[in-house]
């Protein structure tokens, strides 16, 4: 019975540190995505770079379901992004096609008419 809790207790360890450094890159990431998709020196909050972030973590999230296939704490986040996501294609598309267009370009997104 010790030696299970030993295991478990590495396992958890090796999960935290594993996410601590995951974390650390999603920083940097998320400000190379900002840098790419800002429309200005200082924005943060437009669509575009909203709808860049959400796609990115989409991303990782969707790979770390490929892996661990029975996380659905993780996979209701997933569908939770996917909609947000939608929202904001949504708004942008609304708003202004072309600056859509140009962003599902940029992107890899399937646009849709």
């Amino acid at each position: 019975m010790r030696v299970y809790a030993i295991s478990t207790h590495k396992w958890l360890l090796k999960c935290f540190v594993c996410a601590t450094i995951q974390r650390m890159l999603i920083k940097k990431k998320k400000q190379k995505i900002i840098k790419n998709s800002q429309k200005h020196e200082k924005d943060t909050g437009s669509p575009e770079v909203q709808i860049a972030i959400l796609s990115k973590q989409i991303d990782e999230l969707a790979s770390h379901l490929k892996k661990h296939h029975k996380d659905n704490h993780s996979r209701k986040g997933l569908l939770q992004m996917v909609a947000d996501r939608h929202k904001h294609i949504r708004y942008l598309k609304r708003k202004d096609e072309n600056r859509y267009v140009l962003l599902a370009k940029k992107i890899g997104l399937k646009v849709k008419k």
